[in-house]
């Protein structure tokens, strides 16, 4: 049976709205202030909570968020007078699901609870799948057993159930954006959006109404009005990776919106509050771009609250072993491959290379040597040339299986050689990717 949390001080409507729920086929329970009903809430199993904004105590409005901290799935209904609606809307700002003016009709009521308690059952199913399908893939979770990251872990666990704005920094590769993923996963606010925006990969002229959004008309295009990135993660966390390329103009106007969670659209006058967590990642040195002008400092001591520096993988060789172990069988399950291990020379060779790359190097060489393996086992000869160069001594892009042929070239003929060899190391640093 569906429980209803009826919270009323009015002994009128309490009798009216259990009697009407009753007959409806509803299990109801009914609290006379905020503060009881919260508790029956942490006591109880319930799938909708009905409640007044105009209660003694503690008010509707306050036990909206307190009930969405208990539950965050719980449908919540508020009843309010026509003369306090302004408060129902702020309700619904706030979490809940839907509102009604007294006085109302049943009728409306009983399909709103029902498409409500449908959305409650919604939620709780994708959780559950999700649950299923972390069980049975465990991608992107973070792989770590090395002394060097576990400061990383530390920092991850004290900052996830925070609202502090966290900055990431290191190089490319080394897993900036799991470790946001996994602060976004561990915090209150991980059943809310979690929006990635790379700041370098956005032109400058569009990066501001990719942020804000824009109003209809704002720009030759601009048909509809469209909501940021900000505005789509409200409640929730956003990712400004790469932060370090935004422009002076667009930081002043990340500033303001730390500083004041609101913004204006591009093209528009109205102010749009949002409530957003803010990660930022980089792989520039921001201190450095503060002296240089660059980067405004104080956005940069509004970012540096928690600041978690990613130590590169060439400085954390010992989880290269697990890294390994962990993208081999992922490239399994989603190739199609049958790979079961890697030769003691070919793990030689990834324990010894530096890794400019870092972790992302590292998965993109394990996915090209599953693809070019010839049977169930990477050698040292399916391994990037680079890789292969570096077990051998030799310099960086240099295939070392082409030496002993490439000497008996002629010099344009050994040009051509080493020029191969080095276009194969450049495609296999980018993951195969040509544009530019």
């Amino acid at each position: 049976m569906i429980q209803i949390l009826v919270v009323d001080d009015d002994e009128q409507m309490q009798f009216f709205l259990r009697e009407a729920l009753l007959r409806q086929g509803y299990g109801v329970t009914v609290r006379s202030s905020a503060e009881d009903g919260l508790s029956a809430l942490r006591c109880g199993a319930f799938d909708l909570l009905l409640i007044d904004v105009r209660l003694p105590g503690m008010s509707g409005l306050v036990a909206v968020d307190e009930a969405l901290r208990i539950d965050p799935h719980i449908p919540i209904i508020v009843v309010t007078a026509h003369a306090s609606r302004d408060g129902a809307i702020e309700a619904i700002r706030r979490g809940a699901y839907d509102y009604f003016t007294k006085p109302f009709r049943l009728e409306e009521m009983e399909i709103v609870i029902r498409r409500a308690v449908e959305k409650r059952r919604l939620l709780l199913e994708i959780d559950r799948l999700r649950g299923e399908i972390a069980g049975c893939a465990p991608r992107g979770r973070l792989v770590t057993s090395s002394q060097a990251m576990r400061g990383v872990l530390h920092l991850v666990a004290r900052a996830a159930p925070t609202d502090s704005t966290v900055l990431i920094v290191g190089e490319s590769g080394t897993g900036k954006e799991l470790i946001a993923e996994t602060i976004h996963e561990r915090s209150p606010r991980r059943d809310r959006p979690f929006i990635k925006l790379n700041c370098a990969a956005i032109p400058e002229a569009l990066l501001e109404s990719e942020l804000f959004g824009y109003e209809k008309g704002a720009f030759t295009g601009a048909l509809s009005r469209k909501p940021g990135k900000f505005e789509i993660a409200d409640e929730g966390t956003i990712l400004l990776d790469e932060i370090g390329d935004m422009s002076t103009a667009t930081q002043s106007k990340i500033l303001r919106l730390l500083q004041e969670q609101e913004f204006e659209r591009v093209g528009g006058t109205q102010t749009v509050a949002v409530n957003v967590r803010i990660i930022a990642s980089t792989n520039k040195d921001l201190p450095r771009a503060v002296k240089e002008g660059r980067f405004r400092d104080d956005l940069y001591f509004r970012l540096n609250v928690v600041t978690i520096p990613v130590p590169p993988l060439r400085e954390r060789r010992e989880e290269i072993r697990e890294l390994v172990e962990h993208f081999l069988a992922a490239t399994n399950a989603r190739l199609g491959r049958a790979i079961r291990a890697v030769s003691e020379e070919a793990m030689a060779a990834l324990l010894e290379y530096d890794w400019p790359g870092n972790v992302r190097e590292l998965r993109n060489a394990i996915e090209r040597a599953a693809v070019v393996a010839d049977g169930d086992l990477i050698t040292l000869g399916v391994l990037p040339p680079a890789i292969q160069a570096s077990a051998c001594g030799l310099g960086p892009g240099i295939d070392p299986g082409g030496i002993a042929a490439a000497s008996a070239l002629s010099l344009d003929g050994r040009m051509t050689q080493l020029e191969r060899a080095f276009l194969l190391d450049a495609l296999s640093k980018a993951g195969g990717v040509q544009a530019a």
